[in-house]
């Protein structure tokens, strides 16, 4: 149940503090076992999901209110963290919001502040899976992680949020950024594989895909082999090292 003073500070409190039409919503991606996962949040009364996400601070910038996000939800700073696009449909109103709090049966004026339009700025993180600690907030009972493939029921506009940071992240994959930030420090060819086939959500062969990798650059084979498999344990790789900037 959500608590009365949780509700006050969020209407009351909340508007001089908060720019009352601006959002942030974070796409955290992370990768396990062969799945591209995603981190969601679970209202409380419904059965809907959401994007971690909140309004942005009249003392902060956009980027240090979706870092802020990052912080609190998943526990986790320093992330990769992509602006990737703004949503301003103007249907873009809180009406989930209005069916929360009736659920609730907490008296909130109907012209309260957060169920007017709201412009989200999307931002997607990548994340290291293993060193997330989801963590919900005040109007969520769950945090916990889904394959991209299998989402359950989203609220707002936030499927198609989903879309186009994916859609964002394919194009990001020319770069070993993403796959950088998704894997561990040291990998196979086959794990490699695994996650770009997770993020493409098609099956890529394996001999033109280790070519193509390995002519792209930006690879090391290393001397050790995984091991423990029932195949030949195939080698590991860790991406190059990224050399700084002249000047930077």
């Amino acid at each position: 149940m959500i608590a009365r003073k949780d509700v006050d500070a969020f209407f009351v409190r909340g508007l001089p503090m908060c720019l009352p039409h601006l959002s942030v919503d974070c796409v955290v991606f992370g990768f396990h076992g062969a799945d591209l996962k995603l981190l969601l949040m679970k209202w409380k009364t419904l059965d809907l999901w959401a994007l971690p996400g909140g309004y942005v601070p009249r003392r902060e910038s956009l980027d240090q209110a979706a870092a802020r996000v990052l912080r609190e939800r998943a526990g986790v700073e320093r992330v990769h963290l992509q602006q990737f696009h703004t949503f301003g449909g103007l249907a873009r109103k809180e009406r989930v919001a209005r069916r929360l709090f009736a659920g609730l049966h907490l008296d909130v004026p109907r012209d309260a502040w957060p169920f007017s339009r709201v412009v989200s700025v999307g931002y997607y993180a990548l994340v290291d899976f293993w060193k997330v600690r989801p963590k919900a907030d005040f109007l969520s009972d769950t945090c916990a992680w889904y394959p991209v493939h299998g989402l359950p029921p989203l609220a707002f506009d936030h499927e198609e949020i989903v879309d186009v940071a994916l859609d964002s992240l394919r194009a990001s994959l020319d770069s070993p950024t993403a796959s950088a930030k998704l894997l561990p420090r040291r990998f196979t060819m086959p794990e490699l594989q695994r996650l770009h086939e997770a993020i493409l959500g098609r099956t890529l062969d394996r001999r033109n895909f280790q070519k193509r990798m390995l002519d792209r650059g930006g690879l090391v084979r290393l001397p050790e082999r995984r091991t423990g498999g029932a195949h030949r344990a195939p080698f590991l790789y860790r991406f190059e090292a990224r050399r700084p900037r002249v000047g930077s």
